[in-house]
């Protein structure tokens, strides 16, 4: 991942942690991130840095080292691809220091019609499709021709299986089939994307570290906790005051006393990285993804589409 470094005894700090480090000791406003310059520093590809309370404070202003400080303003603007820098904590809310997201996968601009379009094909696809009705060749009946053709001064007949008869067969009805239909990988990527950068404006305001979190996306250095009883994870949640619906993701296969914590609480789902979409974003009002999901998603986003 390339990095900035300041000495050999400096912590390595992405651009976006440098300019907010810049905004806090030179007058800046926190808003005024410097756009991405031509060269190495334009070329980098990540920026899910994170900065620990254990490293160095050389070279780097101390007050950074802590999630207390506000690092996001309410007068952001959003959707101009400017790496964000939120903390970093756990569920015990212990400060775990401060982690920069990549901008352009956390801070797009907002597409309705982009999201609407992947959660259409996100449904269609996972329809079941196995709705059917029988033909007239299928449905149960004699074969027969009811009455003779001619002579009786009634409506001509030929079967008593078609579908104006009661039993008989429905006429173009639903037969097994897939309601999927093609949708290009760059829009499904952007989809992801803009649901990221939403979940990560709607919590634009000051940021403090407290229980009470405006944010709606949260980074968690891991997601181990302590047992599986799930009265943990109801504690926890219940300490959440602004959430109803939390959606977890972690980097790698979930961890099983994390899995039996939440299997019986409807309002806690869990997700590896590679299982998130568009669609479970939108159902949880929550989103909390551990740093190595983060990372792991960015490069997801940075992978060349293969053709």
């Amino acid at each position: 991942m390339p990095s900035i470094y300041f000495g050999s005894a400096s912590p390595k700090i992405s651009l976006a942690l440098l300019d907010l480090a810049l905004c806090s000791h030179g007058g800046l406003h926190a808003s005024a991130f410097s756009p991405p310059v031509p060269g190495i520093l334009g070329s980098r590809m990540l920026s899910t840095t994170i900065l620990t309370p254990n490293s160095s404070e050389e070279g780097f202003p101390s007050d950074l080292l802590t999630a207390k400080k506000m690092v996001l303003t309410p007068d952001r603007t959003q959707g101009v691809f400017q790496d964000l820098v939120i903390p970093v904590t756990n569920f015990h809310f212990e400060d775990k220091g401060l982690m920069a997201l990549a901008g352009d996968v956390f801070d797009v601009p907002i597409r309705k019609d982009i999201v609407h379009r992947v959660v259409r094909w996100q449904l269609a696809k996972r329809q079941q499709g196995t709705h059917s009705t029988k033909t007239i060749s299928e449905v149960s009946g004699t074969g027969r021709k009811p009455y003779q053709q001619k002579g009786t001064g009634r409506a001509r007949h030929g079967t008593l299986r078609g579908p104006q008869f009661r039993g008989g067969a429905a006429m173009h009805g639903p037969k097994p089939r897939s309601h999927a239909f093609k949708l290009n990988k760059k829009v499904r990527r952007l989809g992801l994307k803009v649901a990221l950068s939403a979940r990560a404006a709607e919590g634009k305001f000051a940021i403090k570290y407290t229980n009470k979190w405006p944010l709606q996306l949260l980074v968690f250095d891991d997601m181990e906790v302590p047992s599986h009883k799930t009265k943990n994870i109801v504690n926890w949640a219940n300490q959440m005051e602004n959430s109803k619906k939390f959606l977890l993701v972690d980097g790698g296969p979930i961890d099983d006393k994390l899995k039996l914590a939440t299997q019986n609480l409807h309002y806690v789902n869990v997700l590896p990285s590679v299982g998130l979409n568009v669609y479970s974003i939108l159902l949880h009002d929550t989103l909390i993804m551990s740093r190595d999901a983060v990372n792991r998603i960015v490069e997801r986003m940075h992978t060349p589409i293969n053709r």
